[in-house]
């Protein structure tokens, strides 16, 4: 009897030491990740999503130029917060990732998510194609043809493990829109939460907006990259053509540590 108490102890014991070093880890890694002293390192992994031969050549046809937009508005909106850091995010480009990430569970309930989110780290640990310094950041951005597939499943970004999904669509002709999902679902990555209503895909206002104070306050001309889309109009809002019409907001970057 004494022996078996002494083993649930023990087991417990372990079970909160296990937890502990997890929290320990997760706590560092968020630390280390919005202290911004040096370039995160953000690594695109390219996932062909359809396995169609179109999104098999404009895969084959990117480069590391190809997301120079997501390098530069990082160093433009730092810069507006006078962050001491000229080039907070580095982005690089890794070869094919020939396995599509494990998706989401349809079941939304807590235990489903926790599991399905190990399932993704394993999986991202276990798919690492880039032959270089271990990334900050993983995102793998699955592409497919925009003439077979209108609508995309939600990309995510998740800040345990700092890994992105981002769905995207294959061709030249949305490749700064898909620059505008990568920087939304990175900026999840380090903290930043989203700026708009769920129920309808409108920003939140004020948060949302990048002019709040604008008078009048429609129609905006940048988007909150947070809230995801331009607010035109009291009940309608548009999708930003590319980064150069987004702009991080205050809260945002308090969220990740660009202010106090």
């Amino acid at each position: 009897m004494a022996s078996g108490g002494f083993f649930r102890k023990f087991r417990i014991t372990l079970l909160l030491l296990v937890l502990f070093f997890v929290g320990m880890n997760s706590w560092l890694t968020k630390l280390r990740t919005t202290d911004w002293d040096e370039p995160l390192w953000v690594v695109i992994y390219p996932v062909n999503g359809d396995g169609g031969s179109a999104t098999s050549r404009y895969i084959n046809s990117l480069g590391a130029d190809d997301f120079s937009d997501v390098e530069g508005f990082f160093a433009r909106e730092a810069g507006r917060y006078d962050v001491q850091i000229t080039e907070p995010v580095t982005v690089k480009l890794a070869p094919l990732v020939t396995e599509r990430p494990p998706l989401p569970p349809a079941n939304a309930s807590t235990l489903s998510i926790m599991l399905w989110s190990l399932k993704l780290r394993y999986w991202a640990a276990t798919h690492d194609t880039f032959n270089g310094p271990e990334p900050d950041v993983q995102m793998f951005v699955v592409y497919y043809d925009p003439k077979t597939h209108q609508r995309l499943r939600h990309s995510l970004g998740l800040q345990k493990g700092l890994i992105g999904v981002v769905n995207a669509f294959a061709g030249p002709a949305q490749s700064k829109r898909n620059n505008v999902v990568i920087a939304h679902e990175f900026l999840h990555t380090v903290g930043a939460s989203d700026k708009y209503d769920p129920q309808n895909n409108q920003p939140l206002y004020p948060e949302g907006f990048a002019e709040p104070d604008l008078d009048p306050v429609y129609p905006q001309k940048y988007a909150e990259i947070m809230a995801g889309r331009i607010p035109v109009a009291s009940h309608d809002a548009v999708m930003p053509t590319s980064l150069s019409s987004c702009v991080v907001g205050p809260k945002t970057a308090n969220e990740i540590h660009w202010t106090d």
